[in-house]
This record gives structure tokens, C-alpha cells and sequence, in this order.
């Protein structure tokens, strides 16, 4: 039995674990980006390349796009040309800041992670849907997984 006993701890560190996870809450947050002070620092090679920063200060509004909910404000580095920013901002609302970490795609939705909070969203996880809501790359919908 005794040569057994670190295998039952085990055991039970595991299924105690995913007993709470399955119990945390999630909260969804919807908001919508309207990107009207992108831009992009060309560094290095004229035109898009590697290293270049892509900064922004944007309102966002609610999932209706009618309201203005807050801002988010950030920065991205060019990583792969013609393929994908890597990108770090931070969603301010009422109630507290969210902050994203991740890679935003040239072509097609992005996932980032949700690294972080404050306020009411001091200790959050999870991700952070992105999808652009037109060709032009004026306007992006946020979905924030939270957990």
C-alpha cells in the first residue's frame, strides 16, 4: 500500500484540478474596435518588414457598435511579413483594464491570451477572439473569453 500511496495523491491532485476548473466561472466580453489612430513606424527596409510597429490608441464600443464602452491602446512588432504582427495592448473599460498577448494575423480570425487584469478583472485568463469585420481593417470585433 505504501509504495501505491504517491500514485493516489496523484490521482486525486488530478481530478480535484479538473473538478475545479470545470467549476470556474467564465464571463464573455463583446466589444468592438474601431481602429481610427493605427500606425505603423516603418523600421529598417522601406515598406512592410520585419520589425516594423504598428501602435494604436483606439475607442472601442459596445457589441452593437453603437456606444463607446472604453479604449484599448497597444502596440504590435511585424514578425512575419504578409503573415502576422505580434501584439500586446490593453482593453480599458469601467470596471477595470484587460490585457492581451498574442499574434495578430494578416489573413483570417487571431487568438490571443488574456494575460492579465485589474479592477474586476484583477487575476483573469483565458483568450481573445479577433475578427475583422471588414476588408479595409477598420473595425474588429473583441471577444474575451474570460475565466
Amino acid at each position: 500500500m505504501k509504495r501505491y500511496f504517491p500514485i493516489l495523491i496523484a490521482v486525486l491532485a488530478v481530478v480535484t484540478v479538473a473538478a475545479w476548473r470545470s467549476q470556474t466561472p467564465s464571463t464573455t466580453v463583446k466589444v468592438v474596435e474601431r481602429a481610427t489612430t493605427d500606425a505603423i513606424t516603418d523600421i529598417g527596409e522601406t515598406g512592410d518588414s520585419v520589425g516594423d510597429v504598428l501602435t494604436f490608441a483606439n475607442e472601442v464600443y459596445d457589441a452593437d457598435n453603437k456606444n463607446v464602452v472604453g479604449s484599448d491602446q497597444g502596440y504590435c512588432l511585424r514578425v512575419a511579413v504578409g503573415v502576422s504582427w505580434e501584439c500586446n495592448w490593453t482593453l480599458t473599460l469601467e470596471d477595470g483594464q484587460i490585457v492581451v498577448e498574442g499574434p495578430f494575423l494578416d489573413k483570417g480570425d487571431s487568438v490571443l491570451a488574456i494575460t492579465g487584469g485589474t479592477g474586476e478583472y484583477a487575476g483573469v485568463r483565458g483568450q481573445m477572439k479577433l475578427h475583422a469585420r471588414d476588408d479595409k481593417g477598420s473595425e474588429y470585433d473583441f471577444e474575451y473569453e474570460l475565466q
